[in-house]
């Protein structure tokens, strides 16, 4: 049994403390279960030479390794391993952190160690096998007051702290608990409102008002678009999804999120990982405004006055920025003549300006399903820059004259003036060249004109890359269930081919204007990947041969000095100059060309230009990524509330390997991909069913319906 002797100064552990019992049957033991878990068991037999069979407090009988136990109980013979509990229980009323903090105090004056028997016999006057477990407990679980100065087998001694350490680990223990509540009471706020019904959950806004609340929510928002910014974050996140009981996950931080009601269900995570800008600062705002309410405008006495003119402006039904119009006439000798209309963003913004500083940031307008983020604060976007119906609209106006066979005979660009006539979607465009009104002669010629550029392109080794796109707005993106529309464009659609060669068209001329008075611009090439176009010849024109010629083109370049051959559209030069109210590389050209209509030197050199550049396509790259992924969920959350036995058209673009074919959802717009039954070839229209469509986690499973013949 446990022998006893004197308490020792720290200079002399006294060996006989460290001397293990023999284990024996019947006697209770501590034992180590795992990492986290010490149980009280009896020994029942061994178990081999060194191992022994025990039954813990739970009623489990297992073999152990005798360093595993962590305690023998001293004093107890033919233990009923029934009574564990209740000896268990009977230890934990015992336990009190005061009487430890009372023997802290009287060993450390006289510098002293200790045992867990001696402690017992300290504290509670008794050395009973209840006692010296309970001073076991307190010592192996104290943190504060008392640390293990020698362990041998199952017996461990014990010295008091320093009093500065012992008032620094108390400072950390009440901190500690502080947080420990903390941390509960904000999971009860979490559990309650993830309890209430969606329309009474409570406003993202109340999560922000606390401190210590909001930095717990960012801590978790950033969890779950892994974006943490240190490894609190990362802890804070940890905790509170193991408090709630989840599994910690980025997945289940955004399902806590949504379910509590700081996101709605179809957030964008995109657009958060991005740190994309969706709102004006307060002071751009500003400087906004008041460019709106200065009239004076720099060119008024330069502008030609076109309003004369019927203009049409044609974009998809929810434009929010028009950035061009476009008109045409027939000369005299027959040829055709084309004024192509841009809006006029610089007689608003100048470069350097704080308005135009965040428009470089941003680099271009942002557009989603959901919402449009523009590059200029929205109401000088709208009401200033943009064209509007019948009214006069200061613009830039490329004027070309076509040769018969497409090509450019002359051209000039001009400050104008312009009123707008039609402001018409691409439907309403096709349906009147359909039509074909006589009192809309000017939109039959501009059809005409863009026949023959299409012609004359393809005669200088422009390649056809139209295809089917889906197009979608969502409804109230908040919502649970929000209306999703969704549309397919057909680039090969007649109003859609007329605008886009009108855009081509005046890219070239600007290019060339460039060119010829050697302005610093950013000359848009694509290098010849030597496409034999013929050796496509036996696909399908249209979606399946766009597709095949598509994967073999070469990226874009830009040069800042002199124009370079663009092969995919088939021109010696060409800039983007059409889209200065939502591309800020349109912007650039735009300050560019102006300065010299007006007999200035241009604003930028190349080189600033190829700085400048570098940043903005940076941003306009990210704002691509956002569109396609925010595109491709809504697609796939439309399908997924397809019924599930809607059939779909699916043409077949290529074989990816074996009989998995890359395929083009005709109904939908989407490429994926599929296994097709043999007999299907490229160019083939298959059918097919939506098996999974899981948008969170951008999963479709396509499966052809075979039609038994």
């Amino acid at each position: 049994m446990f022998c006893r002797v004197e308490l020792t100064s720290s200079g002399g552990i006294v060996e006989d403390k460290l001397v293990n019992r023999t284990l024996q049957q019947g006697l209770l033991l501590e034992f180590k279960k795992d990492s986290e878990r010490v149980l009280l068991a009896v020994a029942q037999r061994p178990d081999g030479k060194k191992n022994w069979m025990v039954s813990d407090q739970n009623g489990v009988t297992s073999s152990i390794k005798p360093q595993q136990i962590t305690y023998i109980v001293p004093g107890v013979e033919n233990f009923d391993h029934a009574e564990i509990s209740k000896f268990v229980q009977s230890a934990q009323e015992n336990s009190d952190s005061a009487l430890l903090e009372f023997a802290w105090v009287e060993l450390l004056e006289k510098n002293k160690h200790v045992t867990p028997e001696e402690l017992a016999e300290m504290i509670f006057g008794s050395v009973e096998p209840l006692e010296c477990y309970c001073a076991h407990v307190m010592l192996s679980e104290d943190e504060v007051y008392f640390t293990v100065l020698e362990t041998k087998g199952s017996r461990s001694i014990y010295g008091p702290r320093p009093a500065v350490q012992v008032e620094e680990l108390l400072r950390r223990k009440l901190a500690k608990e502080a947080a420990e509540k903390e941390l509960q009471e904000f999971v009860q706020l979490l559990k309650s409102a993830k309890a209430m019904p969606l329309d009474a959950k409570p406003p993202k806004s109340s999560w922000m008002v606390e401190e210590k609340i909001r930095q717990k929510i960012k801590s978790l928002e950033s969890y779950a678009i892994d974006a943490c910014t240190n490894d609190d974050q990362r802890k804070t996140a940890g905790m509170i999804l193991r408090a709630m009981g989840m599994m910690k996950t980025a997945s289940s931080a955004l399902n806590l999120l949504i379910n509590i009601g700081f996101f709605p269900v179809h957030v964008n995570l995109d657009l958060l990982k991005f740190n994309t800008r969706t709102d004006h600062s307060d002071e751009v705002i500003s400087a906004a405004e008041s460019l709106l309410s200065d009239s004076y405008d720099p060119d008024e006495i330069e502008r030609k006055d076109l309003t004369h003119l019927k203009v049409y402006a044609i974009d998809v039904d929810e434009a929010d920025e028009l950035d061009d119009a476009l008109s045409a006439t027939r000369l005299q000798d027959g040829r055709i003549k084309i004024w192509i209309h841009v809006a006029d963003a610089t007689r608003f913004v100048q470069p350097g300006s704080i308005v135009d500083r965040e428009a470089m940031r941003r680099g271009t307008s942002v557009f989603l399903p959901t919402a449009t983020y523009p590059m200029f604060p929205e109401k000088l976007a709208m009401e200033g820059m943009s064209l509007q119906q019948g009214e006069n609209c200061n613009a830039v106006t490329v004027s070309v004259v076509l040769h018969s066979d497409g090509s450019i005979a002359e051209y000039s660009v001009d400050n104008s003036v312009i009123r707008p006539t039609y402001m018409l979607t691409y439907e309403s465009a096709s349906e009147l060249l359909h039509l074909n009104l006589e009192e809309e002669t000017e939109l039959k010629i501009l059809s005409e004109a863009a026949t023959l550029r299409s012609i004359w392109r393809r005669q200088q080794g422009a390649i056809d890359t139209a295809t089917l796109e889906a197009r979608i707005k969502v409804v109230n993106p908040e919502d649970p269930e929000p209306i999703i529309n969704l549309y397919v464009e057909n680039q090969a659609d007649p109003a859609m081919r007329l605008v886009t060669e009108m855009m081509i068209l005046c890219g070239e001329v600007v290019a060339t204007y460039g060119s010829s008075n050697n302005i610093p611009l950013p000359y848009r090439g694509q290098p010849q990947s030597n496409i034999d176009t013929s050796a496509f010849a036996h696909l399908p024109e249209g979606p399946v041969r766009s597709s095949a010629l598509v994967k073999l083109m070469r990226a874009a370049e830009i040069d800042f000095r002199k124009p370079i051959r663009h092969g995919i559209l088939g021109l010696p030069g060409y800039v983007q100059f059409t889209s200065p109210i939502r591309r800020y590389m349109d912007l650039l050209a735009h300050y560019q060309v102006k300065a010299f209509l007006i007999g200035k030197s241009p604003p930028f050199s190349a080189g600033q230009l190829e700085g400048m550049a570098s940043i903005v396509n940076m941003n306009a790259r990210v704002a691509k990524k956002l569109f396609s992924s925010s595109l491709r969920y809504w697609i796939l959350e439309f399908l997924r509330r397809q019924p599930k036995e809607k059939r779909y058209r699916a043409l077949i673009l290529r074989f990816i390997k074996d009989r998995i074919a890359a395929i083009l959802l005709v109904e939908v717009g989407l490429q994926s991909s599929v296994w097709v039954s043999v007999g299907a070839d490229v160019g083939d229209e298959v059918l097919v069913r939506v098996e999974e469509a899981h948008p969170r986690d951008d999963v479709l499973f396509l499966k052809e319906i075979v039609i038994e013949r």
